[in-house]
């Protein structure tokens, strides 16, 4: 399970690093890191794609939260019968709490 987690994380992690640093010209010398590479990313998979290259981000953040939310759902039904007790013991604990706070 943590070899999923690394395997989504990092090239999430890196499109974000990236989108982030080439966004705003932080290009510590690397040209993958201008703007000027930023636009030019965009613009190219725009005209393979055919549309705007200003709907693109959103498109890929959408994206990144779908893939996301598969990921997790995958993780929590791998993991449903601990889930499962974890949420059992805190509906008692609350109801125990409950019942040893009454007047």
């Amino acid at each position: 399970m943590k070899w999923l987690l690394i395997f989504w994380a990092a090239p999430v992690g890196l499109l974000f690093s990236w989108y982030f640093l080439s966004a705003n010209d932080m290009s510590f010398g690397i040209f993958m890191l201008t703007r000027e590479a930023h636009d030019l990313v965009f613009n190219l998979y725009g005209s393979i794609l055919g549309i705007d290259p200003a709907l693109l981000p959103p498109m890929v953040l959408r994206a990144i939260v779908v893939d996301s939310l598969f990921v997790f759902a995958l993780i929590a039904f791998r993991q449903r019968r601990r889930i499962w007790s974890w949420w059992k013991a805190r509906q008692g604990a609350d109801i125990n709490d409950s019942l040893s706070n009454a007047p």
